[in-house]
C-alpha cells in the first residue's frame, strides 16, 4: 500500500513538472505586459528544455500508469489514471508548438492611413517612425509590441518594421 502512495506521489510530481515546463513561457511572455530580461531568460530556457522534459516524463507517467494500473483493484482509481496521461500526452503535443507564434500574430493585411484619417492613434501614443526619400510612415507602438513587425513600402524601398 505504502508503494502506490509513493507512486501515485511521484505520478503527480512528474504530470506537474511536465506541465510547468509548458504554463510558466506562456505566463511570462504574456502580449501587453511588461518582461524582465530574467523572465525572457527563464521562459526561453524552459520552452527549449521543454521537448525533452515532457518526452520523459510521458515515458515514466506511461510506466508509472500500466504498475498503478496492474495493481488497482478499484475501477475508479483505474479510470482517474487516464487524467495524467492525457495532460502530459498533451504537454508533449504543447512542448513541440511554437505558442510565442501563437500569442503575437503578425498583423495581416495592413492597411494605412494618414494621421488624420485615424482614430485609433491618440496624441500621447509613441510612434516609431521612418523617413525614405521624402516619404514618411509612421507605426504606433501599442501595435507594434502586439504584432511585433509589419511590411511596408516607404519612398519607394521595402520597409520591414519590428518592435
Amino acid at each position: 500500500m505504502r508503494s502506490k502512495t509513493v507512486l501515485w506521489l511521484a505520478l503527480l510530481s512528474v504530470v506537474v513538472t511536465a506541465f510547468l515546463f509548458i504554463f510558466v513561457p506562456v505566463w511570462l511572455i504574456k502580449p501587453f505586459s511588461p518582461q524582465t530580461p530574467g523572465d525572457l531568460a527563464t521562459a526561453f530556457a524552459l520552452k527549449s528544455w521543454s521537448p525533452v522534459v515532457t518526452e520523459l516524463a510521458a515515458i515514466l507517467t506511461v510506466g508509472m500508469t500500466v504498475w498503478l494500473w496492474r495493481n488497482s483493484k478499484r475501477g475508479w482509481s483505474k479510470a482517474i489514471l487516464i487524467v495524467p496521461l492525457f495532460i502530459v500526452m498533451g504537454c508533449v503535443w504543447f512542448a513541440r508548438q511554437n505558442h510565442f507564434e501563437w500569442m503575437f500574430n503578425p498583423l495581416a493585411n495592413s492597411t494605412y492611413a494618414k494621421i488624420d484619417q485615424t482614430d485609433f492613434v491618440d496624441d500621447d501614443d509613441m510612434l516609431m517612425t521612418v523617413e525614405i526619400n521624402g516619404e514618411s510612415a509612421a507605426y504606433p507602438i501599442r501595435q507594434m509590441a502586439y504584432h511585433h513587425v509589419v511590411g511596408d513600402i516607404v519612398g519607394g524601398v521595402p520597409v520591414a518594421a519590428t518592435y
